[in-house]
């Protein structure tokens, strides 16, 4: 009756169909990616702010993605925050960049740099001993970091995504797992921009040509699916 039982599909509800395809699955093979919930990003004063946009958008969702956070940490599913940041001597960054620093108005700042204050994660979301932290210079996690060879180290194959914002780090992180051929999964609640119609537009274009960008969901789909992998609290890899 066990091994009957362990045997049947393990999915989690989702458009355009439920994720994983082959409903395996399984919490050693899953994370839960938690894309730039930085200070600079949400707060009055930094980056995004500074750049015009209103960021309680991006506030509204921490509620949302601690929640996400606390049901992975109780399966036993991965948690992988990433920070996006220059060095403090910006020798990472660009001429390109360093003139959109300069045309923005941050020469002499240390905003989005890593030495600044905001680049730290916003107190509100819970950063654990075993979670796993990428720090980044890119929208995507994946260019000049070891984001891809963690997960590949770790056996993780699966990739639920949240953070901020929906239409450039998250969505171009979101690309590169699936050219990557991680399977991916998008949560609507979790996720989000300081533009309205960049929001909706790039979740959107996860479920066209039925989910090239893999599959949309939002948080309590999510949560309940989590729920069937079991409570295993002490599930953590070193």
């Amino acid at each position: 009756m066990v091994a009957a039982q362990s045997r049947e599909p393990r999915r989690i509800k989702a458009t355009p169909f439920d994720f994983p395809y082959d409903g395996r699955l399984v919490a050693e093979n899953t994370a839960l990616v938690v894309i730039d919930l930085q200070q600079d990003f949400l707060s009055t004063t930094g980056y995004f702010a500074r750049q015009g946009y209103d960021p309680s958008p991006l506030r509204a969702i921490l509620p949302t993605v601690s929640r996400l956070i606390a049901a992975a940490r109780k399966a036993g599913v991965r948690v992988i925050h990433t920070r996006q940041g220059y060095r403090a001597d910006m020798a990472d960054m660009t001429l390109y960049e360093k003139w959109r620093r300069k045309r923005a108005g941050l020469d002499g700042t240390d905003i989005l740099l890593r030495s600044g204050t905001g680049f730290q994660i916003v107190p509100e979301i819970d950063v654990a001993p075993q979670d796993i932290i990428v720090d980044k210079t890119c929208n995507s996690a994946f260019i000049y970091t070891d984001f891809e060879l963690v997960l590949r180290a770790q056996g993780i194959t699966h990739l639920m995504f949240s953070g901020c914002t929906t239409d450039v780090c998250v969505h171009t992180t979101l690309r590169e797992a699936c050219d990557r051929n991680f399977q991916c999964l998008t949560i609507s609640d979790a996720c989000a921009s300081g533009d309205r119609q960049a929001h909706e537009a790039a979740l959107h274009m996860v479920t066209v040509e039925d989910g090239v960008f893999g599959t949309l969901t939002d948080s309590s789909a999510v949560i309940e699916g989590l729920s069937r992998l079991g409570d295993r609290p002490e599930a953590t890899k070193g």
